[in-house]
């Protein structure tokens, strides 16, 4: 395998944060996305670098591996348990010579676990121990939605390294959260099981709502007359709309709930948070003169009554 430079390939350099490195992977896979490149082999082809880049250098442990083993960074452990280090071992041999070569290398020390070790890593006919199996890489991917999506539970295909994958979402997904799909990653080695896919949920509200976990939250206008005699107003809810009776003498910057109205509890069915309506006092505008003589008297009134 060809040795790549993860880090060139994100554009970073090898002291970048983890948050650089986020930043830097979110940039490429959505100037390189296949959704956005409809047919363009090469941005295909760069997608899934970046991808694999992504997941080695997000993952602080593969980092560390990959900063000491490069494009051997999978086989870390055995290295560490034979006892090798890329540094000391660097004018010996080079670690990208064939399994052929490995094999060469070990003759020299004969009998030693060092040889072996290598032997059976890249299956050399001189060794009679089998191949080891490594597991595949793990896979990120981000997703957006926007809230309505996600107050239902919906099918929805992505393409992740290149693959189609259509995976159901649950309702009541939030912003940030991040699920993972067995199986989905990179293949194994040597008959080993495939990494997982770990997907990120990116969530735009573009609604009249406002989401606290399971809770949303609306600010309703109240018209003058209603809220000084009371009556009944129809409210907007995420699923519809709903009537509900306002007190008289009901004060701008009062909240009421509205119980099981917020959004639906994630993977629990038929489980709603609730919905907290602030009202705001909508004054009248625009007054005829009967109006205003109307409320002259009512002030009249009020003042005299004090």
């Amino acid at each position: 395998m060809d040795y790549i430079d993860y880090y060139k390939t994100l554009e970073i350099t090898k002291t970048a944060t983890e948050a650089e490195i986020k930043k830097a992977y979110r940039k490429l896979a959505r100037k390189y996305h296949p959704d956005l490149n409809p047919n363009d082999k090469e941005a295909e082809k760069k997608f899934k670098e970046i991808n694999e880049a992504n997941e080695v250098l997000s993952n602080p442990e593969n980092r560390k591996k990959y900063d000491k083993y490069g494009k051997d960074w999978k086989h870390a452990d055995e290295f560490e348990k034979a006892g090798y280090d890329p540094n000391q071992q660097q004018q010996q041999y080079s670690r990208q010579q064939s399994a052929q070569d490995f094999s060469d290398f070990g003759n020299d020390f004969s009998g030693s676990d060092f040889s072996d070790f290598f032997n059976s890593m890249y299956g050399s006919g001189r060794s009679s121990r089998t191949q080891s199996k490594y597991r595949g890489q793990d896979f990120n991917a981000e997703l957006q939605l926007d809230l309505a999506s996600a107050y239902t539970t919906h099918k929805q295909s992505l393409t992740v390294n290149g693959k189609n994958i259509r995976i159901t979402i649950p309702a009541g997904v939030e912003n940030g959260q991040v699920i993972k799909i067995p199986g989905h990653g990179g293949p194994g080695v040597n008959g080993g099981p495939n990494g997982d896919l770990y997907i990120t949920f990116l969530i735009s509200n573009n609604s009249d709502f406002k989401r606290d976990g399971n809770n949303l939250y609306s600010n309703v206008d109240l018209d003058l007359y209603t809220a000084i005699l009371g009556g009944e107003i129809s409210i907007k809810t995420f699923d519809g709309k709903v009537k509900i009776k306002v007190p008289a003498e009901t004060q701008t910057g009062t909240k009421v709930k509205l119980k099981g109205k917020g959004f639906p509890i994630y993977k629990k069915d038929n489980q709603f948070g609730d919905l907290y309506v602030t009202y705001n006092l909508k004054i009248p505008t625009k007054l005829s003169e009967k109006e205003k003589e109307l409320f002259t008297e009512l002030s009249k009134l009020r003042n005299h009554g004090q």
